[in-house]
C-alpha cells in the first residue's frame, strides 16, 4: 500500500493543532504551577520571558534521557518561539515520569542566552511516585543558569533518581 503525501493545507492544519496543543499545556501548567506555588504568579508576570515543557523522562541504571517540546512565550510583547528539548546523563536512577518545566527568565539576557544556546546544566534528586491527581512529587534541583528561576511538575510517573544532567532546548524548525 502507498503511502500518499500530505498536502500542503493538511500540513498546516497539523501544525496549527500542534501550536494549539503546547499553548494549551502552556496554560495548564502555569495554572498547576500556581496553585502549587501561588507566589509563582507575581514571579511571572514580571518576568522577561516564560518557557514551558513537556518532557517525558527515563532512568535505567546509570543512563538517564528526557525529550519533549514546549513554548516561550515573551511576558510583555507575547511573541512566542516554539522549541524541542533532549536531556542525557548520568547517576543513579530508575523510573519514567511524565513532568513539565518552567523557567522564568528574569532578565533580558538569561533569555537571550536560553534562545540562543539552549544548554542547561543540573543536578537534580527525586523520589517520585503519582498517577494523575493521586501520589507523591517530591523534586529538588539546582540550576546554573543565572537570572532564571525553573519549577517542575511531575504529572505521571514512578522514579527513584539522583543525576547530573545536561539539556539542549532548540528551535522547533517546523512550527516556528
Amino acid at each position: 500500500m502507498e503511502k500518499k503525501e500530505k498536502t500542503e493545507e493538511e500540513k498546516a492544519q497539523e501544525i496549527a493543532e500542534e501550536r494549539e496543543a503546547i499553548r494549551k499545556m502552556r496554560s495548564e501548567t502555569l495554572q498547576d504551577l500556581y496553585e502549587l506555588n501561588p507566589a509563582a504568579k507575581e514571579d511571572v508576570m514580571n518576568s522577561e520571558a516564560v518557557a514551558v515543557f513537556s518532557s517525558l523522562g527515563m532512568n535505567l541504571f546509570l543512563v538517564s534521557t528526557a525529550r519533549g517540546g514546549g513554548i516561550v512565550r515573551e511576558t510583555k510583547t507575547g511573541k512566542e518561539t516554539f522549541m524541542r528539548m533532549f536531556s542525557a546523563g548520568g547517576g543513579f536512577g530508575m523510573g519514567v515520569k511524565d513532568f513539565r518545566v518552567i523557567f522564568v527568565f528574569h532578565s533580558k539576557s538569561a533569555y537571550q542566552n536560553f534562545l540562543t544556546s539552549g544548554w542547561d546544566f543540573s543536578g537534580q534528586g527525586d523520589v517520585t511516585a503519582k498517577a494523575g491527581e493521586e501520589g507523591l512529587a517530591v523534586e529538588v534541583a539546582a540550576t546554573v543558569t543565572q537570572g532564571t528561576s525553573i519549577y517542575q511538575i511531575t504529572e505521571n510517573g514512578l522514579a527513584l533518581q539522583a543525576t547530573l544532567q545536561g539539556t539542549k532546548y532548540y528551535l522547533d524548525k517546523d512550527l516556528n
